[in-house]
């Protein structure tokens, strides 16, 4: 806080935008700068636990179709190797962000039910658990929307 914030006296007096937009960028930057964890990057932390999960349970299930009679085994292999392709990418893209954001996780220890990680945020740690059974909720939510979004862009090269 400056000596000006509070002064009535000084919302009286000509300001250059410029100055105006420096100390309100300033501000803002401090605002952003904060220790704790945002909601949004806990999201991606989560994100970013579950998706080797997902790749793996991906992986699996594509090795357990070469063992297959089915006729459509390629088209599930397929459609596997598409999904891990978008696991990849969004794995890279939250990487990414979080380095942006100073953000680092590291895993710490297994209870019976909850998997904990310890957050490393601005200077800041944290510690950061999962239940199994929500693990299992958010896997299947994701594996749904990557099948969705797999059978979007069939539906559209199809038309």
């Amino acid at each position: 806080m400056s000596k000006l914030d509070g002064n009535e006296r000084w919302k009286t007096k000509m300001l250059l935008t410029d100055h105006v937009d420096q100390y309100d960028q300033k501000n803002k930057d401090q605002g952003a700068g904060s220790k704790m964890l945002t909601n949004d990057e806990r999201e991606m932390i989560r994100d970013l636990i579950l998706l080797p999960h997902i790749d793996t349970m991906v992986g699996k299930s594509m090795r357990d179709l070469d063992h297959s009679s089915s006729i459509l085994k390629r088209a599930f292999v397929l459609a596997g190797e598409s999904i891990q392709r978008r696991i990849m990418q969004d794995t890279y893209r939250l990487q990414k962000e979080l380095k942006q954001r100073n953000v680092r996780f590291i895993a710490d220890e297994q209870d019976e039910f909850v998997i904990y990680h310890k957050v490393f945020c601005r200077g800041y740690q944290d510690r950061f658990g999962m239940t199994r059974d929500v693990m299992r909720t958010e896997i299947s939510l994701r594996l749904t929307k990557y099948t969705a979004e797999l059978g979007d862009t069939l539906k559209e090269h199809l038309k």
